[in-house]
């Protein structure tokens, strides 16, 4: 088993991330960190507590985070993830509360148990893990490997033309974090910025795959002509569930003239977490812009060791039909094993 810590800001992407982990038979989730980004913290936390709910496993400990970035005011952006964070979507409220172990601590105590082992994976800010940090420096030494989604290194920024929204959202927790690998012999996480994650670009011939996979029915088109907002009336709750966050992020896409896509940066993160060798990186030094008033939260790569030794691996290719081959079985298959029937939102069918 690989045992496995999330830290996200859920978030549509995230949503897609943290099935698609729960639907790796293979992998020990051994905690969800929520920290505040795409939505305030505790909207990240009641979404990832209704997100297990809904499949049915609540064993999994939930962590809040801080409300707020290390310095900065928190920005949201509802704009993109919808009111609640996951477009559309309605699920039902959780009925488990999260852990009384905060964000921070969960860190330190999933990498001291499992020192070695544990794989983390950062697809929002890094606030969290940046306050872990400050309070066991030792952290990078116990992790097998850290994967971080955020970055724009060589392509402009999705929420200041030189920044991308999670470092955006906190640079100083971002440079924290940078700064503390690549010493002591710790392994420097695997970077993967929008330079690639917006090639893993899904469309609607996707969700139809993802559909047909997981035995829905009926197998919905979402299509730019639709009316705004059309929801899914499939038999399969997950992938109804699926089906109406994806929709807002297409018509998100859409409006912004990035074509009826939606860009699946979370996923493709989790889906390297697991299998680094799908990505070609490169060694690079990565610091973050913390004054400049147009570059505040840059990441600057240092490909050439100019400031120091490398610090980060950038993930550069991957094999895009692959990552979506791999997505679709994965998460129909769960979705498969979800009681078609059963439209409560009681969980993935044991018996599977």
């Amino acid at each position: 088993m690989t045992r496995l810590i999330l830290d996200c800001d859920t978030g549509i992407d995230d949503s897609l991330a943290l099935l698609y982990l729960l639907g790796r038979r293979d992998v020990d989730l051994v905690g969800i960190v929520s920290t505040a980004g795409n939505v305030p913290v505790d909207v990240v936390t009641a979404n990832n507590l209704a997100w297990l709910e809904l499949c049915g496993r609540t064993d999994i400990p939930v962590h809040t985070g801080s409300p707020v970035p290390l310095v900065a005011e928190l920005m949201t952006t509802e704009d993109t993830h919808g009111p609640l964070g996951i477009g559309y979507a309605e699920l039902p409220p959780a009925t488990q509360p999260a852990s009384r172990v905060d964000a921070a601590d969960a860190w330190i105590e999933a990498a001291t148990a499992h020192p070695g082992e544990l794989i983390g994976l950062v697809t929002g800010p890094l606030t969290s893990l940046a306050t872990a940090l400050r309070r066991d420096p030792a952290l990078p030494t116990r992790l097998a490997r850290l994967v971080i989604m955020g970055g724009a290194f060589h392509v402009h920024g999705n929420t200041t033309p030189t920044s991308e929204w999670n470092v955006a959202v906190d640079p100083e927790a971002a440079a924290e974090v940078f700064a503390a690998f690549g010493r002591d012999g710790t392994e420097p996480p695997i970077v993967c910025p929008l330079d690639l994650t917006e090639s893993v670009a899904m469309t609607p011939d996707h969700l139809v795959r993802l559909a047909a996979t997981a035995g829905s029915s009926p197998v919905e088109c979402p299509d730019p002509s639709d009316e705004a907002g059309l929801r899914s009336v499939s038999d399969n709750a997950l992938i109804r569930h699926l089906m109406d966050a994806l929709r807002f992020y297409l018509e998100f896409h859409h409006t912004h003239d990035e074509g009826y896509i939606a860009h699946l940066h979370d996923p493709f993160a989790a889906m390297v977490a697991l299998a680094p060798d799908i990505v070609t990186t490169i060694p690079a030094r990565v610091d973050v812009e913390l004054i400049g008033h147009h570059t505040r939260g840059m990441t600057i790569a240092d490909e050439r060791s100019m400031t120091g030794e490398p610090n980060a691996r950038i993930a550069t290719a991957t094999d895009v039909d692959a990552v979506f081959d791999d997505l679709i079985d994965t998460v129909g298959s769960y979705a498969r094993s979800y009681a078609p029937s059963d439209n409560s939102g009681s969980g993935i069918d044991a018996r599977t």
